[in-house]
């Protein structure tokens, strides 16, 4: 038996950031974690999954002879050693990994590596793994604070296992499948499918929607639907799996008013969403007030039990790692005993496909319907003296403002490395700036982000180059 002021169960993006703060102001924060601390984001998720997408357009763009000559640049054909790709991408996680467990130690958390049960909300058993993984432990704290994250969704007809697989396992490929199918059209399948399409996989894309990204407009991911054809990537949307066989790599798919089909490839990519582990180890026993799959919780990350926090995957989307770290930040600093509240205006999202999509605030559409109207106004990057050297130019800059008095709700683009630009949207949502605020800005020259200037001017009715 231990004890500890706070213990934080799950070390990815929210469980570390919290266990850092709690130290950071003096409390005694002891933190479990079964794996590398930074969690699926690190690990298995938002940073392997970058690197492989930067060395698949990198390869790309050696393959792409059209490009290449035409931008004066000649090459032989790349070759590609799978292997050094996953050992320099596992360096870049191990760099990331290895500094986040040397800000605990600084700090002064104690961090056990094991399996966490939630006993009550006040004790928790650990077993740890290693030597001393036959004696779990007990540890009683003042404060829990639940961090446990989410994992791939299965479904019931094709569940992992075989030659179905999960971003887990499409993120480090022993070999470079022929052939791969991809079940979902959310920014994870587009991520993955379109990067082994760049490395020379057939891919096809299968959508229950009627559009890829279906979250957001059709006018925002056209960009990206052109590309996805471009490479020469199947895309079967309106398009419903009806069954598989993990073992033959086989999918029934059924296309609205068409019938059924059959497909086959090597592997079978599974990205239809991720599920919150907001019941699992104990934590059901808890009977904390849920909402859906999710835990639910307050402006301070409080749940419905006194002195147990929740905060990521586990309180509801969007299942985002920044977020993840904001709630953690709130939380932290609540239980230091300061006041703070998570009541973002923007939460910004990024697609890292290419090109790149980038949101922060509201869509078009969800303006009009909140306000009545809106201001809405859009710069092509085709009228962008950065984008056209960077060969770049499909895309766009979008501001989405009040009529009444200018105030800025939202930013969409699409473009090459939009993604830089987020910050900026979502500073100028947080601190209620105005078109004029953004159109009175000096904005550097050349630089992509001239475009989000432009837009505000456009939105105004001033714009200057379009």
């Amino acid at each position: 038996m231990q004890s500890t002021n706070v213990l934080v169960v799950g070390g990815g993006p929210a469980g570390y950031v919290a266990a850092l703060r709690t130290a950071q102001a003096g409390i005694a924060t002891t933190l479990v974690e079964r794996d590398n601390p930074g969690g699926t984001c690190l690990n298995i998720g938002c940073i392997p999954s970058k690197a492989l997408i930067h060395a698949a357009d990198e390869f790309y763009r050696l393959t792409e002879a059209g490009s290449s000559a035409r931008l004066g640049i000649i090459t032989t054909p790349p070759k590609l050693e799978l292997a050094r790709l996953n050992s320099w991408k596992q360096g870049i996680v191990s760099q990331l990994t290895g500094g986040v467990q040397a800000l605990l130690k600084r700090a002064g958390v104690q961090v056990v590596k094991g399996d966490a049960r939630v006993l009550d909300g006040k004790t928790v058993e650990v077993t740890p793994f290693g030597e001393e993984a036959a004696k779990p432990r007990r540890v009683v704290c003042q404060h829990l604070v639940l961090a446990t994250g989410s994992v791939p969704a299965e479904l019931p007809m094709l569940p992992f296992g075989a030659r179905v697989i999960s971003s887990t396992e499409a993120l480090t490929p022993d070999e470079l499948p022929a052939t791969l199918i991809v079940i979902g059209a959310g920014y994870i399948g587009l991520e993955l499918g379109m990067a082994y399409a760049k490395l020379g996989t057939r891919v096809t894309v299968v959508e229950a929607q009627d559009r890829i990204l279906p979250a957001w407009d059709t006018t925002l991911t056209r960009p990206v639907q052109r590309r996805l054809q471009a490479l020469g990537v199947e895309l079967l949307l309106g398009t419903r799996v009806q069954g598989g066989e993990a073992n033959a790599g086989t999918v029934q798919v059924k296309p609205e008013s068409r019938q059924e089909r059959t497909l086959q490839a090597d592997k079978i990519l599974v990205a239809v969403g991720r599920r919150p582990l907001a019941t699992q180890a104990g934590i059901g026993g808890l009977m904390l007030d849920m909402q859906g799959p999710y835990i639910r919780v307050d402006e301070q990350c409080r749940t419905s039990m006194r002195n147990v926090w929740a905060i990521g995957d586990i309180t509801g989307e969007p299942m985002l790692a920044h977020r993840a770290m904001a709630q953690a930040e709130v939380a932290a600093a609540v239980i230091a005993g300061r006041r703070r509240r998570f009541e973002p205006l923007a939460i910004p999202a990024v697609c890292y496909t290419d090109p790149e999509v980038a949101v922060a605030g509201l869509l078009p559409d969800e303006a009009k319907e909140r306000f009545g109207d809106a201001l809405v106004a859009s710069f092509p990057f085709a009228g962008n003296g950065r984008a056209l050297t960077l060969d770049a130019a499909d895309g766009f800059v979008r501001v989405v403002a009040r009529r009444d008095d200018h105030r800025i709700v939202g930013w969409q683009a699409v473009g090459p490395n939009v993604s830089e630009l987020t910050a900026a949207f979502t500073q100028a949502i947080e601190m209620c700036a105005r078109l004029e605020d953004i159109a009175g800005t000096i904005h550097a020259h050349p630089t992509l982000s001239e475009a989000v200037q432009e837009a505000a001017l456009k939105a105004l009715g001033q714009g200057l180059h379009g």
